[in-house]
């Protein structure tokens, strides 16, 4: 068995619209001696996880088919094993003999590419020898654990994700400082763990200040332990005096997760030994009284309280017969626990402090405490140092909520972690001689989600109210166009339409990024990288997706959801180009951007082409279509039935919605058909202008766009770019595949004069596809002038030429056909050659040079 290809998807795709990663292997299974039932049985006891499935393995699949289910399936086991829940998996051969397409989801995406290599080299192993080693399986697990670990976000953040996603709130990494995107565009938020857009960095500066914050609150009446600070030794003897002698508590003032703190220091010698401890994190040491009592941590976000919990340090409690270092790790064999912040409990971990508390309570790792007795193993509660957590949400006092509440917004936390001693939480804090201890900027929500003991807490909810309040917008209008043609220049027409409104509008094309009338990023951007760039910009109001078929296939779609759907006609293009074959395979592609329209949407579809409209049996939205055609009979069923529709009807763009029926323009009046000659323009100006109604754009902003765009090489570059060079006219389009050819066709066919061809091809087209496109243009064409584009895309020189050739030849042997391999010099030599009237018709590889080109000429004419 080889790999091909391995590709990860995050977005909705070709094989699932919910199920956004994935992962798609493409396998050579080559050559292999398979005794089913022997390999069955020998996967089994490497993969016990696998046994009983044997139904899942009909007699009547073949071995390709069989093996390929087994790679799909250790592929899930692997993942499964590790705590990466996936269920999602699918297999599908190829035209090529052996080679199949595996697909499967993934939790992290290096899990999953790491699953495919494994179940590869484990299936393999098992084929050629009968087993796979268990010392390498272990190795596998321990990495994908590994991977997990480190891929995965952190507790507090999923769980703030986890409700963003239950509100149907669209979310995005952002790639640094592990900050996450809530919502799209001008109404997003941004979160980095519990820190929000709304944290100020000033209330940020003060908690982090343990002594600026005990300062003010005690100027605010709070009741805080007594304090100082040093930075030597020498000093320690004074402080402790000043904070009211014994005991007292030493920490590094820019700590966190506990590091450096020991409390209920009671000697001289212990606190020098805890004053170098705690220097070890911070130059700068507190030295604190200590208050007696338990340990809580108070959440209030948004100003109010939500949840509190108490924290006990790690410990383990004595059984009489064993050793404290057996009861750790009893203790840490309880399957709630692991690494960091990985499961509900951390993992106890031994360290210098750990053997000091153990010896101030006269013990040693090596003692046998009495059953019932609880040893302490660290100073603190920290979860991340196994300690544990007890809800007491229900518990706490009215006065201590309001206290909480009120030291929020005296430091000023949107989101805020209290520690709070009290000997009773149920009790004000006043009548028990407790203290607030410190205030947390970025607080973990662990312990309330997750409680060892109590009732979890939503405490994420919270937080999206409070930056999202009710009936605050979450995300920007979303359209996305697709299509075989016509769909650059419709998604250029869409966006300059929403310009009329006022807004500000970012689209993406295969001619670049553009936020407002800035070119952000030049070169083919129709993928989901160049959506994102759109979606997180926070100045965008309204985003236009070209969204082409390559950028589905590698990744899936940017976003999750949009607004509307654009499918503007289904051609053969691309057939043979990844595993898509067929035009039905290329039709369910495309039809991945109107699944997604969301259903207060719609998804807007050609009424003139059966693959498009065979796509609204899937759709959750709502339904519009468009036509050329105004009898079209879908087009009356659809308005009887009170839809929405565009169509041509009598010269004229129009708007029809039940019984009324809304005049836009008149075509001859819209300078993108040409005078109305350019048929396809016309159905790209119905698309754009329903797009726009659906949005609730306004018909006299609509006619605005209308009137206001022209398909001149500024704002359509390469689309329909008609140049008057006096005795002849140049027209510069992208047109690549027969559909394409066959609209210009239509356009030439309205022109008086002669029409001369400057012709080329892809080379990763079939060698049908491109005989054909030579066929059609000697139907076009009285003279031809053949070019090959600068990137052959596999092929050696002159084969994509004489394939061109070729086609022509069949067709009309007689026409006039030079073939000059450059395409700038055949350009210049269709133009050096035109007679009076012509119209040279280029199909260029690189628009810019065959415009500037063009427009050299043009100058010239008016110098």
């Amino acid at each position: 068995m080889k790999i091909l290809k391995i590709q990860t998807l995050r977005g909705p795709n070709y094989w699932s619209i919910q199920r956004h990663q994935l992962v798609v292997v493409r396998l050579d299974l080559e050559d292999f001696q398979l005794q089913r039932a022997s390999f069955y049985q020998n996967l089994c006891k490497v993969l016990p996880s696998l046994a009983g499935k044997e139904i899942a393995y009909r007699a009547d699949v073949s071995d390709n088919d069989f093996l390929a289910e087994i790679v799909k399936d250790i592929a899930l086991a692997m993942q499964g094993y590790v705590s990466m829940k996936v269920e999602f998996g699918a297999v599908k051969p190829t035209v090529e003999n052996n080679i199949y397409q595996i697909v499967f989801e993934y939790q992290t995406e290096e899990a999953g590419r790491y699953a495919a290599r494994a179940a590869v080299r484990i299936c393999t192993s098992i084929l050629e020898t009968g087993t796979y080693a268990t010392h390498e399986l272990q190795e596998d697990l321990k990495d994908l654990r590994d991977i997990r670990l480190d891929g995965q976000l952190g507790p507090s953040t999923e769980s703030i994700v986890a409700e963003a996603k239950a509100r149907n709130i669209p979310w995005l990494e952002l790639g640094s400082r592990a900050m996450i995107q809530l919502g799209y565009g001008v109404h997003q938020s941004r979160i980095q763990a519990t820190l929000s857009n709304k944290t100020g960095i000033l209330a940020v500066e003060l908690a982090c200040d343990k002594e600026g914050t005990k300062s003010i609150l005690r100027a605010s009446g709070i009741p805080v332990p007594r304090g100082t600070t040093i930075r030597s030794p020498k000093y320690l003897e004074d402080a402790i005096a000043e904070v009211g002698g014994f005991p007292i508590v030493i920490k590094p003032l820019s700590g966190n997760h506990g590091r450096g703190i020991t409390i209920d220091v009671r000697t001289l010698n212990e606190a020098m030994d805890a004053f170098d401890m705690a220097q070890e994190v911070s130059e700068e040491v507190i030295i604190e009284r200590f208050h007696t009592g338990r340990d809580h941590r108070v959440l209030v976000i948004n100003g109010k309280f939500v949840a509190v919990a108490e924290r006990v340090p790690a410990n383990v409690t004595g059984d009489g017969v064993s050793t404290i270092s057996q009861l750790i790790e009893i203790t840490n064999q309880d399957p709630r626990r692991g690494d960091g912040h990985d499961n509900v409990l951390t993992r106890i971990e031994i360290d210098r402090t750990s053997i000091d508390i153990l010896a101030r309570q006269g013990f040693t790792l090596d003692s046998v405490p009495p059953k019932g007795q609880i040893c302490y193993l660290k100073a603190t509660a920290n979860l991340s140092t196994g300690g544990v957590s007890v809800d007491r949400t229900d518990e706490i006092h009215p006065e201590n909520v309001w206290l909480a509440e009120r030291v929020a917004r005296i430091i000023g936390l949107d989101i805020a972690g209290i520690d709070v001693v009290t000997e009773d939480i149920s009790k004000p804090v006043r009548e028990t001689d407790g203290a607030i201890v410190e205030v947390n900027a970025a607080p973990g929500f662990r312990m309330h989600t997750a409680p060892s003991i109590g009732k979890p807490r939503n405490v994420a909810a919270p937080v999206i109210e409070m930056l999202f309040p009710a009936g605050a917008p979450i995300r920007v209008p979303i359209v996305a166009i697709t299509g075989t043609n016509g769909k650059t220049t419709t998604t250029r027409l869409i966006a300059h339409i929403f310009k009329q409104t006022g807004k500000r509008v970012g689209y993406t094309t295969t001619d670049g990024i553009y936020i407002g009338e800035c070119l952000v990023e030049k070169g083919d951007t129709t993928g989901p990288y160049s959506a994102q760039v759109i979606l997180r910009d926070p100045t965008v109001e309204v985003a236009i997706l070209e969204t082409a078929r390559g950028g589905i296939l590698r990744s899936g779609l940017g976003f999750e959801g949009c607004d509307v759907g654009v499918v503007m006609n289904v051609a053969a293009d691309h057939l043979g180009i990844g595993d898509i074959d067929t035009i039905e395979d290329l039709a369910r592609l495309k039809s991945v951007v109107v699944k997604t329209a969301l259903p207060s949407g719609y998804a807007i579809l050609n009424a003139d082409d059966p693959l498009v409209v065979a796509m609204a049996k899937e759709v959750k939205s709502k339904i519009a279509y468009f036509s050329m055609d105004a009898n079209n009979p879908l087009i009356t069923s659809h308005i009887a039935e009170g839809g929405l529709a565009a169509v041509y009807e009598d010269g004229f763009l129009t708007i029809l919605k039940g019984d009324w029926k809304l005049r836009i323009e008149e075509a001859v009046n819209v300078p993108l058909t040409l005078g109305g000659r350019a048929a396809f323009n016309i159905q790209n100006a119905l698309a754009a202008s329903l797009a726009a109604f659906s949005q609730d754009v306004q018909i006299e902003q609509i006619r605005q766009g209308l009137a206001t765009f022209i398909a001149s090489s500024e704002q359509t570059p390469g689309r329909m770019n008609l140049f008057d060079l006096g005795k002849y006219h140049a027209l510069v389009d992208y047109a690549h595949n027969p559909a394409g050819f066959k609209a210009i066709a239509e356009f030439i066919q309205k022109w008086e004069g002669e029409a001369i061809g400057v012709i080329g091809a892809p080379g990763d087209r079939r060698d049908e596809d491109i005989i054909e496109l030579g066929q059609l243009a000697a139907e076009m064409f009285s003279r031809i002038f053949i070019k090959e584009d600068k990137d052959l895309r596999g092929r050696e020189p002159r084969v994509v030429a004489d394939l061109l050739r070729q086609g022509v030849e069949s067709v009309n042997g007689n026409i006039p056909c030079i073939t000059i391999l450059d395409e700038a010099e055949a350009l210049t030599a269709a133009l050096d050659s035109a007679p009076q009237s012509s119209l040279v018709v280029v199909f260029p590889d690189k628009v810019d040079l065959a415009i500037a080109i063009i427009e050299s000429r043009k100058s010239k004419l008016s110098s």
